[in-house]
Protein backbone atom coordinates (compact mmCIF):
# COMPACT_ATOMS: atom_id res chain seq x y z
CA UNK A 1 0.00 0.00 0.00
CA UNK A 2 1.39 3.59 -0.95
CA UNK A 3 1.64 5.87 2.12
CA UNK A 4 -0.64 9.20 2.41
CA UNK A 5 1.38 11.98 2.40
CA UNK A 6 -1.29 13.71 4.38
CA UNK A 7 -0.44 11.67 7.29
CA UNK A 8 3.13 10.31 6.93
CA UNK A 9 5.99 12.30 7.09
CA UNK A 10 9.50 11.50 6.23
CA UNK A 11 10.30 10.47 9.82
CA UNK A 12 7.53 8.06 9.76
CA UNK A 13 9.05 6.51 6.32
CA UNK A 14 12.78 6.65 8.45
CA UNK A 15 11.19 4.94 11.13
CA UNK A 16 9.57 2.22 8.59
CA UNK A 17 12.49 1.44 6.79
CA UNK A 18 14.53 1.05 9.98
CA UNK A 19 12.38 -1.35 11.43
CA UNK A 20 11.85 -3.17 8.49
CA UNK A 21 15.24 -4.29 8.53
CA UNK A 22 15.30 -5.18 11.73
CA UNK A 23 12.66 -7.57 11.82
CA UNK A 24 14.13 -9.05 8.42
CA UNK A 25 17.29 -9.45 10.00
CA UNK A 26 16.27 -10.33 13.86
CA UNK A 27 13.14 -11.90 13.64
CA UNK A 28 12.08 -13.59 10.54
CA UNK A 29 14.85 -15.98 9.81
CA UNK A 30 14.18 -17.34 13.06
CA UNK A 31 10.16 -17.38 13.75
CA UNK A 32 9.94 -20.97 12.91
CA UNK A 33 12.69 -21.87 15.12
CA UNK A 34 11.34 -19.68 17.75
CA UNK A 35 7.52 -21.11 17.60
CA UNK A 36 8.89 -25.10 17.90
CA UNK A 37 10.57 -23.54 20.52
CA UNK A 38 8.15 -21.76 22.30
CA UNK A 39 10.21 -19.15 23.36
CA UNK A 40 12.74 -16.59 22.06
CA UNK A 41 16.19 -15.23 23.33
CA UNK A 42 15.74 -12.68 25.52
CA UNK A 43 18.35 -11.19 23.81
CA UNK A 44 15.84 -9.83 21.41
CA UNK A 45 14.76 -6.89 23.84
CA UNK A 46 17.63 -5.90 24.28
CA UNK A 47 18.26 -5.46 20.47
CA UNK A 48 14.70 -3.97 20.28
CA UNK A 49 15.74 -1.33 22.47
CA UNK A 50 18.55 -0.36 20.79
CA UNK A 51 16.26 0.72 17.64
CA UNK A 52 13.89 2.65 20.26
CA UNK A 53 11.03 0.28 19.59
CA UNK A 54 10.51 -0.53 23.38
CA UNK A 55 10.96 3.03 24.10
CA UNK A 56 8.30 4.50 21.79
CA UNK A 57 5.89 6.80 23.86
CA UNK A 58 7.82 7.05 27.09
CA UNK A 59 9.35 9.99 28.63
CA UNK A 60 12.59 10.85 27.66
CA UNK A 61 13.84 10.68 30.77
CA UNK A 62 13.40 7.19 31.43
CA UNK A 63 15.46 6.16 28.60
CA UNK A 64 11.93 6.72 25.67
CA UNK A 65 11.05 8.16 22.72
CA UNK A 66 8.08 10.78 23.55
CA UNK A 67 7.99 12.59 20.13
CA UNK A 68 5.84 10.02 18.39
CA UNK A 69 2.66 9.83 17.59
CA UNK A 70 -0.33 7.13 16.53
CA UNK A 71 1.32 6.34 13.61
CA UNK A 72 4.38 4.81 14.93
CA UNK A 73 2.45 2.84 17.02
CA UNK A 74 0.75 1.67 13.45
CA UNK A 75 3.78 1.67 11.78
CA UNK A 76 5.58 -0.83 14.55
CA UNK A 77 2.81 -3.11 14.27
CA UNK A 78 2.88 -2.99 10.62
CA UNK A 79 5.94 -3.61 10.26
CA UNK A 80 6.55 -6.26 12.85
CA UNK A 81 3.43 -8.38 11.30
CA UNK A 82 5.50 -9.16 8.77
CA UNK A 83 7.53 -11.75 10.39
CA UNK A 84 4.26 -13.48 10.64
CA UNK A 85 4.60 -14.27 14.40
CA UNK A 86 1.79 -12.59 16.78
CA UNK A 87 3.74 -14.75 19.79
CA UNK A 88 6.94 -12.61 19.30
CA UNK A 89 5.25 -9.61 19.31
CA UNK A 90 3.10 -10.52 22.03
CA UNK A 91 5.85 -11.08 24.70
CA UNK A 92 8.61 -8.82 22.83
CA UNK A 93 5.58 -5.79 23.70
CA UNK A 94 4.52 -7.16 26.80
CA UNK A 95 5.75 -3.62 28.57
CA UNK A 96 3.67 -1.66 26.37
CA UNK A 97 0.60 -2.97 28.43
CA UNK A 98 2.70 -3.34 31.73
CA UNK A 99 4.81 -0.68 31.85
CA UNK A 100 2.27 2.76 30.91
CA UNK A 101 -0.01 2.27 34.09
CA UNK A 102 3.35 2.95 35.64
CA UNK A 103 4.15 5.70 33.89
CA UNK A 104 0.70 7.26 34.00
CA UNK A 105 0.61 6.86 38.09
CA UNK A 106 3.04 5.61 39.48
CA UNK A 107 5.69 7.42 41.91
CA UNK A 108 8.65 8.88 40.98
CA UNK A 109 10.54 6.58 43.07
CA UNK A 110 8.72 3.74 41.42
CA UNK A 111 8.97 4.80 38.03
CA UNK A 112 13.25 5.64 38.50
CA UNK A 113 13.42 2.36 40.25
CA UNK A 114 11.39 0.27 37.39
CA UNK A 115 11.41 1.75 33.44
CA UNK A 116 14.94 2.43 32.36
CA UNK A 117 15.60 -0.79 32.58
CA UNK A 118 12.54 -2.29 31.19
CA UNK A 119 12.64 0.46 28.23
CA UNK A 120 16.50 -0.78 27.83
CA UNK A 121 15.53 -4.34 27.57
CA UNK A 122 17.34 -5.10 30.71
CA UNK A 123 14.16 -6.29 32.06
CA UNK A 124 10.49 -7.44 31.20
CA UNK A 125 7.42 -6.16 32.61
CA UNK A 126 4.01 -7.23 32.38
CA UNK A 127 -0.15 -6.74 32.80
CA UNK A 128 -2.07 -8.62 35.02
CA UNK A 129 -6.05 -8.45 34.62
CA UNK A 130 -7.55 -11.10 33.58
CA UNK A 131 -8.99 -13.93 36.58
CA UNK A 132 -9.88 -17.57 36.03
CA UNK A 133 -13.37 -16.17 36.81
CA UNK A 134 -13.28 -13.37 34.25
CA UNK A 135 -11.82 -11.57 31.71
CA UNK A 136 -13.36 -7.93 30.00
CA UNK A 137 -15.21 -7.61 33.00
CA UNK A 138 -12.49 -5.60 35.04
CA UNK A 139 -15.19 -4.42 37.55
CA UNK A 140 -15.88 -7.81 39.09
CA UNK A 141 -11.98 -9.04 39.44
CA UNK A 142 -11.87 -11.11 42.83
CA UNK A 143 -7.87 -10.77 43.88
CA UNK A 144 -7.50 -8.90 47.07
CA UNK A 145 -4.63 -6.70 48.62
CA UNK A 146 -5.47 -6.23 52.10
CA UNK A 147 -3.34 -3.39 53.50
CA UNK A 148 -1.40 -4.42 57.08
CA UNK A 149 1.06 -1.90 57.98
CA UNK A 150 3.59 -0.99 55.39
CA UNK A 151 2.97 -3.89 53.37
CA UNK A 152 -0.25 -5.50 51.07
CA UNK A 153 -1.03 -8.74 51.58
CA UNK A 154 -1.99 -9.91 47.88
CA UNK A 155 -4.43 -13.05 47.50
CA UNK A 156 -5.77 -14.71 44.22
CA UNK A 157 -5.19 -15.76 40.99
CA UNK A 158 -4.87 -14.13 37.35
CA UNK A 159 -4.63 -16.20 34.11
CA UNK A 160 -3.46 -15.69 30.06
CA UNK A 161 -1.09 -13.63 31.08
CA UNK A 162 1.20 -12.84 28.20
CA UNK A 163 5.16 -12.91 29.34
CA UNK A 164 3.65 -14.51 32.76
CA UNK A 165 6.49 -16.56 32.76
CA UNK A 166 9.49 -14.49 31.96
CA UNK A 167 8.40 -11.40 32.90
CA UNK A 168 10.39 -9.22 36.11
CA UNK A 169 7.43 -6.67 36.77
CA UNK A 170 3.92 -7.48 36.92
CA UNK A 171 1.26 -4.63 36.93
CA UNK A 172 -1.25 -5.95 38.88
CA UNK A 173 -5.29 -5.37 39.56
CA UNK A 174 -6.11 -5.88 42.94
CA UNK A 175 -9.22 -5.19 45.23
CA UNK A 176 -7.66 -3.07 47.81
CA UNK A 177 -11.22 -2.50 49.64
CA UNK A 178 -13.38 -5.80 49.73
CA UNK A 179 -16.56 -4.15 50.51
CA UNK A 180 -16.61 -1.88 47.64
CA UNK A 181 -17.48 -3.96 45.02
CA UNK A 182 -17.58 -2.83 41.06
CA UNK A 183 -14.64 -0.25 39.71
CA UNK A 184 -14.40 1.46 42.90
CA UNK A 185 -12.98 -0.93 44.87
CA UNK A 186 -9.77 -1.09 42.28
CA UNK A 187 -6.38 -0.36 42.66
CA UNK A 188 -2.85 -1.34 40.89
CA UNK A 189 -0.18 -2.85 42.20
CA UNK A 190 3.83 -3.65 41.05
CA UNK A 191 4.80 -6.60 41.97
CA UNK A 192 7.87 -8.19 41.70
CA UNK A 193 8.46 -11.49 40.21
CA UNK A 194 10.54 -13.11 43.39
CA UNK A 195 8.10 -12.11 46.06
CA UNK A 196 7.59 -14.62 48.59
CA UNK A 197 4.08 -16.31 47.64
CA UNK A 198 4.13 -15.30 43.60
CA UNK A 199 4.31 -18.43 41.70
CA UNK A 200 3.40 -19.18 37.86
CA UNK A 201 2.21 -21.93 35.87
CA UNK A 202 2.62 -22.29 31.88
CA UNK A 203 -0.19 -22.38 29.59
CA UNK A 204 -0.40 -24.19 26.43
CA UNK A 205 -2.00 -22.41 23.48
CA UNK A 206 -3.40 -23.00 20.36
CA UNK A 207 -1.28 -19.84 18.55
CA UNK A 208 1.30 -17.78 19.92
CA UNK A 209 3.60 -20.73 20.41
CA UNK A 210 6.60 -18.53 21.01
CA UNK A 211 5.23 -16.01 23.69
CA UNK A 212 5.35 -17.30 27.22
CA UNK A 213 1.81 -17.25 28.69
CA UNK A 214 0.77 -18.10 32.82
CA UNK A 215 -1.37 -18.10 35.08
CA UNK A 216 -0.44 -16.17 38.30
CA UNK A 217 -1.40 -17.63 41.97
CA UNK A 218 -0.82 -14.92 44.90
CA UNK A 219 -0.97 -16.72 48.08
CA UNK A 220 -0.35 -14.10 51.29
CA UNK A 221 2.14 -12.70 48.82
CA UNK A 222 3.49 -9.03 50.89
CA UNK A 223 3.96 -6.25 48.63
CA UNK A 224 4.97 -2.69 50.19
CA UNK A 225 2.48 -0.19 50.52
CA UNK A 226 4.80 1.91 48.12
CA UNK A 227 4.60 -0.01 45.17
CA UNK A 228 0.56 1.03 44.77
CA UNK A 229 0.10 2.43 41.54
CA UNK A 230 -1.78 5.20 41.92
CA UNK A 231 -4.28 6.15 44.48
CA UNK A 232 -6.16 3.38 46.22
CA UNK A 233 -9.26 2.68 44.45
CA UNK A 234 -8.28 4.27 40.92
CA UNK A 235 -6.97 1.00 39.18
CA UNK A 236 -10.18 0.94 37.05
CA UNK A 237 -9.45 4.48 35.32
CA UNK A 238 -5.59 3.86 34.88
CA UNK A 239 -6.61 0.61 33.08
CA UNK A 240 -9.39 1.90 30.94
CA UNK A 241 -6.85 4.44 29.65
CA UNK A 242 -4.08 1.63 28.90
CA UNK A 243 -7.04 0.00 26.70
CA UNK A 244 -7.63 2.37 23.89
CA UNK A 245 -3.91 2.45 23.03
CA UNK A 246 -3.66 -1.25 23.44
CA UNK A 247 -6.76 -2.41 21.07
CA UNK A 248 -5.72 -0.35 18.63
CA UNK A 249 -2.22 -1.79 18.32
CA UNK A 250 -3.84 -4.86 17.97
CA UNK A 251 -6.25 -3.58 15.46
CA UNK A 252 -2.82 -2.31 13.44
CA UNK A 253 -1.05 -5.91 14.22
CA UNK A 254 -4.25 -7.81 12.82
CA UNK A 255 -3.83 -5.13 9.79
CA UNK A 256 -0.63 -6.41 9.31
CA UNK A 257 -1.43 -9.97 9.41
CA UNK A 258 -4.10 -10.04 6.78
CA UNK A 259 -1.47 -8.49 4.81
CA UNK A 260 1.07 -10.70 4.84
CA UNK A 261 -1.67 -13.40 4.05
CA UNK A 262 -2.51 -11.60 1.05
CA UNK A 263 0.90 -10.89 -0.41
CA UNK A 264 1.58 -14.81 0.07
CA UNK A 265 -1.89 -15.92 -1.71
CA UNK A 266 -1.07 -13.47 -4.62
CA UNK A 267 2.35 -14.79 -4.99
CA UNK A 268 1.40 -18.79 -4.36
CA UNK A 269 -1.28 -17.57 -7.21
CA UNK A 270 1.05 -16.29 -9.50
CA UNK A 271 3.26 -19.40 -9.30
CA UNK A 272 1.15 -22.12 -8.86
CA UNK A 273 -0.04 -23.76 -11.86
CA UNK A 274 -3.54 -26.12 -11.92
CA UNK A 275 -5.24 -27.37 -15.41
CA UNK A 276 -2.27 -25.66 -17.64
CA UNK A 277 -2.76 -22.34 -16.22
CA UNK A 278 -1.88 -20.25 -13.21
CA UNK A 279 -4.37 -19.99 -10.18
CA UNK A 280 -4.37 -16.44 -10.65
CA UNK A 281 -5.68 -17.11 -14.10
CA UNK A 282 -8.92 -18.65 -12.99
CA UNK A 283 -11.73 -16.25 -11.83
CA UNK A 284 -12.72 -17.97 -8.73
CA UNK A 285 -9.19 -17.17 -7.19
CA UNK A 286 -8.97 -13.58 -8.33
CA UNK A 287 -12.50 -12.86 -7.10
CA UNK A 288 -10.94 -14.00 -3.69
CA UNK A 289 -7.88 -11.98 -3.82
CA UNK A 290 -10.09 -8.84 -4.94
CA UNK A 291 -12.07 -9.46 -1.59
CA UNK A 292 -9.04 -9.95 0.30
CA UNK A 293 -7.43 -6.27 -1.01
CA UNK A 294 -10.78 -4.80 -0.64
CA UNK A 295 -10.92 -5.60 2.78
CA UNK A 296 -7.58 -4.32 3.86
CA UNK A 297 -7.81 -1.44 2.26
CA UNK A 298 -10.99 -0.54 4.07
CA UNK A 299 -9.11 -1.32 7.22
CA UNK A 300 -6.09 0.92 6.40
CA UNK A 301 -8.65 4.11 5.81
CA UNK A 302 -10.55 3.27 9.26
CA UNK A 303 -6.76 3.04 11.01
CA UNK A 304 -5.29 5.62 9.42
CA UNK A 305 -8.23 8.32 10.39
CA UNK A 306 -8.31 6.59 14.09
CA UNK A 307 -4.93 7.61 14.24
CA UNK A 308 -4.96 10.67 13.07
CA UNK A 309 -8.12 11.72 16.02
CA UNK A 310 -6.20 9.81 18.51
CA UNK A 311 -3.72 12.82 18.03
CA UNK A 312 -6.60 15.34 18.08
CA UNK A 313 -7.14 16.77 21.42
CA UNK A 314 -10.46 17.95 20.94
CA UNK A 315 -11.15 14.45 19.13
CA UNK A 316 -11.32 12.62 22.40
CA UNK A 317 -14.12 11.39 24.12
CA UNK A 318 -16.65 8.60 23.59
CA UNK A 319 -16.60 8.91 19.75
CA UNK A 320 -13.00 8.03 19.55
CA UNK A 321 -13.28 5.16 22.16
CA UNK A 322 -16.27 3.56 20.00
CA UNK A 323 -14.33 3.98 16.84
CA UNK A 324 -11.39 2.47 18.20
CA UNK A 325 -13.55 -0.72 19.15
CA UNK A 326 -15.32 -1.23 15.77
CA UNK A 327 -11.50 -0.52 14.28
CA UNK A 328 -10.48 -3.69 16.36
CA UNK A 329 -13.70 -6.01 15.20
CA UNK A 330 -13.49 -5.07 11.24
CA UNK A 331 -9.25 -5.07 11.68
CA UNK A 332 -9.91 -8.78 13.43
CA UNK A 333 -12.40 -9.92 11.12
CA UNK A 334 -10.33 -8.61 8.02
CA UNK A 335 -7.58 -11.15 9.63
CA UNK A 336 -10.00 -14.01 10.02
CA UNK A 337 -11.31 -13.80 5.94
CA UNK A 338 -7.77 -13.25 4.85
CA UNK A 339 -6.25 -15.96 6.86
CA UNK A 340 -9.17 -18.25 6.05
CA UNK A 341 -8.83 -17.46 1.84
CA UNK A 342 -5.25 -17.64 1.66
CA UNK A 343 -4.79 -21.02 3.66
CA UNK A 344 -7.54 -22.06 1.45
CA UNK A 345 -5.50 -20.64 -1.91
CA UNK A 346 -2.28 -22.54 -0.62
CA UNK A 347 -4.27 -25.50 -0.37
CA UNK A 348 -1.58 -28.18 1.21
CA UNK A 349 0.95 -25.84 1.74
CA UNK A 350 -0.91 -23.76 3.63
CA UNK A 351 -1.69 -26.31 6.03
CA UNK A 352 2.18 -27.16 6.74
CA UNK A 353 3.74 -25.87 9.89
CA UNK A 354 6.77 -23.47 8.49
CA UNK A 355 4.28 -21.21 6.67
CA UNK A 356 3.58 -17.71 7.48
CA UNK A 357 -0.05 -18.44 7.05
CA UNK A 358 -0.50 -21.75 8.21
CA UNK A 359 1.07 -19.55 11.85
CA UNK A 360 -1.22 -16.50 11.69
CA UNK A 361 -4.51 -18.80 11.02
CA UNK A 362 -3.57 -20.48 14.10
CA UNK A 363 -3.34 -17.15 15.88
CA UNK A 364 -6.62 -15.45 14.47
CA UNK A 365 -9.17 -15.99 17.47
CA UNK A 366 -6.63 -14.25 20.28
CA UNK A 367 -6.73 -11.29 18.38
CA UNK A 368 -10.36 -11.48 17.99
CA UNK A 369 -10.52 -11.75 21.94
CA UNK A 370 -7.62 -10.48 23.21
CA UNK A 371 -8.01 -6.59 24.91
CA UNK A 372 -11.90 -7.33 24.35
CA UNK A 373 -14.01 -9.90 22.83
CA UNK A 374 -16.11 -8.33 19.70
CA UNK A 375 -19.30 -9.40 21.78
CA UNK A 376 -17.44 -6.98 24.56
CA UNK A 377 -16.37 -4.40 21.76
CA UNK A 378 -20.16 -4.07 20.58
CA UNK A 379 -21.70 -3.22 23.97
CA UNK A 380 -18.80 -1.02 24.85
CA UNK A 381 -19.69 0.80 21.52
CA UNK A 382 -23.43 0.82 22.09
CA UNK A 383 -22.65 3.12 25.33
CA UNK A 384 -20.08 5.14 23.89
CA UNK A 385 -23.04 6.03 21.42
CA UNK A 386 -25.57 6.32 24.27
CA UNK A 387 -27.95 3.42 23.16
Amino acid sequence: MISNPAYYTPAHEDFRQMLRRFVASEITPFVNEWDEAASFPRELYQKAAAIGLLGLGFPEPYGGSPDVDAFHHLIASEELSRAGSGGVIASLLSHSIGAPPLMYGGSEELKQRILPDVIAGRNISALAITEPSGGSDVAALKTTAVLDGDTYVVNGEKTFITSGMRADYFTVAVRTNPDIKGAGGISLLLIERDRPGFSRAELKKMGWWASDTAQLHFDNCRVPAANLIGAEGQGFRIIMRNFNTERFSMAAGAYGFASVCYEDALAWSRDRHTFGQRLLDHQVVRHKLVEMATQISAVRALLEDTAYRMGQPEQQGSELVAQICMLKNIATRTMQFCADTAVQTLGGMGFMRGTRVERIYREVKVNMIGGGAEEIMKDLIARQLGY
